[in-house]
């Protein structure tokens, strides 16, 4: 088979029609050229030139494959471009994992980073609780994670990358919506709460149940669910109240008020970045260079 050197000096004798200039082009003499030409031909069994001592005019079958020949070698450039660019996180793919609540916060600054630092680099979005983004970033099913802490898998890495407020979710005619200071979690006492999930909302589970237990309070929990937007949409239907992420205010029911928590840490709800130890993806590689930068 012809290699990708006996296509470049044939494209080279093509385009010059002449040996001399195709020989000072591929900075090469002449003999070793011309024997190149005839292992090409004696290869493909067809005549690419009609030679003299004149002249030198590319064959019906010459033409042809000077088509093929460009194209072939364009690709093998393409090719090798391609391979660079992966290799140095410049193309490529990063799988990202993130749970519903984190798209209305650190979600669009990942993105907006990967956007414009790693532009030839495709991102495939994953919406996963928690709990299901470990074991996809433990087996390779993911690149990247934007999870709830704490992440016991020691061969993953962690890095918070958020932090916010809880805000009380309440309906608009509810007593507790009137009113400009911040709530006390002693308000919600005895009252009807829309809480997480212990299994698929787990940590906003147990962030709410230390808070509660620390401030001596006990709601009455009318309904476990594990999205924000699930919980909000019962909010506004007066099922009960809620406490969820500062960033969940952003979606707008016209049935509900945000009053800010006193709490005795004021932004205890936590994001983090994971990703597994010594995962070789160059294109994370650069994607968490770019994130750590102030």
């Amino acid at each position: 088979m012809f290699t990708l050197t006996q296509l470049a000096n044939f494209v080279a004798v093509a385009e010059e029609l002449h040996f001399g200039r195709a020989a000072a082009r591929l900075r090469m003499t002449q003999p070793p050229l011309s024997r190149q030409i005839q292992l090409l031909e004696n290869e493909l069994k067809v005549r690419l030139f009609d030679r003299t001592n004149r002249s030198v005019r590319l064959t019906p079958a010459g033409r042809a494959f000077l088509v093929e020949a460009r194209r072939l070698l364009q690709q093998a450039d393409q090719a090798a471009t391609s391979v660079r660019q992966v290799s140095a996180g410049e193309a490529g793919t990063i799988t990202l994992g993130f749970t519903a609540a984190s798209a209305h916060t650190a979600l669009g600054r990942v993105l907006e980073t990967a956007r414009t630092e790693l532009p030839g680099v495709g991102i495939v979005l994953r919406e996963m609780v928690t709990r299901d983004q470990v074991r996809a970033l433990a087996d390779g099913g993911l690149d990247l994670g934007l999870l709830r802490p704490p992440v016991s898998d020691p061969d993953l890495v962690e890095r918070r990358a958020d932090r916010e407020a809880l805000l009380a979710a309440v309906p608009s005619g509810h007593p507790l919506a009137e009113g400009d200071g911040p709530l006390s979690l002693a308000d919600l006492d005895g009252r009807r709460l829309i809480m997480y999930s212990p299994v698929e909302a787990r940590y906003f589970h147990d962030l709410l149940i230390s808070l509660f237990r620390q401030a001596g309070v006990s709601p009455v929990y009318a309904q476990y669910l594990s999205q924000v937007h699930s919980i909000l949409a019962l909010v506004d239907c007066g099922w009960g109240l809620a406490l969820v992420p500062a960033a969940a205010a952003r979606l707008r029911y016209a049935g509900l008020t945000y009053r800010p928590v006193e709490l005795p840490d004021p932004a205890p709800v936590e994001l983090s970045l994971a990703w597994r130890r010594g995962n070789d993806n160059p294109a994370l590689e650069r994607l968490l260079r770019h994130l750590r930068a102030p």
